[in-house]
């Protein structure tokens, strides 16, 4: 799985496209983007920004805009993962993970 630097896992969210997060108000706050840009050495695929409705800039990897959630309260954890069927792990590979094939064991890249 994609994690940030300190180790929580990143996740997409399914409605989102590759220029635009639907995750706001609320859903921002449970799910807070991933503000960036952001690099990284060791992950195949591609980081980029959007710009978001506020006006800040998100990373983006491989097109799937980055969140973490809140309910992870310690790194490793995926408990995001899964919920609503809206809500998947984003691994190295930059693949959204389905629920109950979570690779959080695999380790995976940080930026």
């Amino acid at each position: 799985m994609l994690t940030n630097a300190q180790g929580f896992t990143l996740y997409a969210f399914s409605p989102d496209t590759s220029t635009t997060s639907k995750c706001v108000g609320t859903c921002a706050q449970i799910w807070p983007p991933v503000l960036g840009p952001v690099t990284t050495a060791g992950v195949t695929g591609t980081f980029g920004t959007i710009k978001r409705a506020d006006g800040t800039t998100q990373a983006t990897f491989d097109g799937h805009p980055l969140y973490t959630y809140v309910g992870d309260t310690a790194p490793g954890q995926t408990k995001g993962n899964g919920i609503k069927g809206l809500w998947s792990e984003v691994t190295s590979s930059g693949s959204a993970v389905s629920a109950g094939s979570s690779s959080s064991g695999s380790g995976g890249g940080s930026y």
